[in-house]
């Protein structure tokens, strides 16, 4: 008889992927819906950032490995992730905030308001906003600061989910080789993100929650 010798699995255990909404914005008290517009995190946002590296540094007492944190290009994402304690971070340009076209800067009151219809966003998507609500404006925030406002085509919902997917095959080779992965976007992208995650139709995100921070 011949002993058979079965080796190990050495495949290290996948890491998890986490994710984390910036603070708090003017725009997120307000209702406004915030895409591309690049608005600052208010004080309170501040805060929050800088208690939900608390939170991360108590639940990852490792931290997170070089390399292994990513943040939206637009700057309410990265200052949160600075602030939580993640100055050093890799932007990955496919968890920017959905692109709401006509929606930009208006809360759901204005757009169903300037359609003469009830609108929303998960229901509608931004493609059924007229052309008429095109164009550019530059408004002030509390506090004195002015941002410029473009509203255009916009993104579908199954974009936005499109390029999610782009994010998850980024980050993915570092998880299975047993990364923690951190991820620093919006409330929007990240429900989004999450659902093609789990192989659900993006639609699902509707039904999900983020807070900021």
């Amino acid at each position: 008889m011949t002993d058979t010798i079965v080796g190990g699995n050495d495949a290290p255990k996948p890491g998890r992927l986490v994710l984390l909404r910036h603070g708090q914005t003017a725009w997120s008290v307000s209702g406004q819906h915030t895409g591309r517009t690049d608005i600052p995190l208010t004080p309170t946002g501040e805060h929050q950032a800088i208690e939900a590296g608390v939170r991360l540094r108590e639940s990852f007492p490792d931290g997170f490995a070089q390399g292994c944190v990513f943040a939206s290009p637009l700057r309410r994402a990265r200052q949160t992730a600075a602030l939580a304690g993640y100055g050093t971070h890799n932007v990955l340009p496919y968890i920017a905030e959905w692109d709401y076209g006509r929606a930009e800067g208006r809360t759901r009151g204005t757009v169903s308001q300037l359609l003469g219809r009830p609108w929303d966003l998960w229901r509608d998507g931004t493609e059924s906003l007229p052309a008429t609500m095109d164009g550019e404006r530059v408004e002030t925030l509390p506090g004195g600061a002015q941002v410029t406002v473009r509203n255009g085509r916009g993104e579908t919902l199954d974009e936005v989910a499109a390029r999610t997917t782009v994010a998850i095959r980024e980050v993915l080779p570092l998880i299975e080789e047993g990364h923690d992965v951190l991820l620093v976007a919006h409330a929007h992208v990240l429900r989004i993100l999450t659902t093609q995650w789990l192989g659900m139709d993006p639609l699902t995100a509707k039904l999900l929650r983020l807070d900021t921070a």
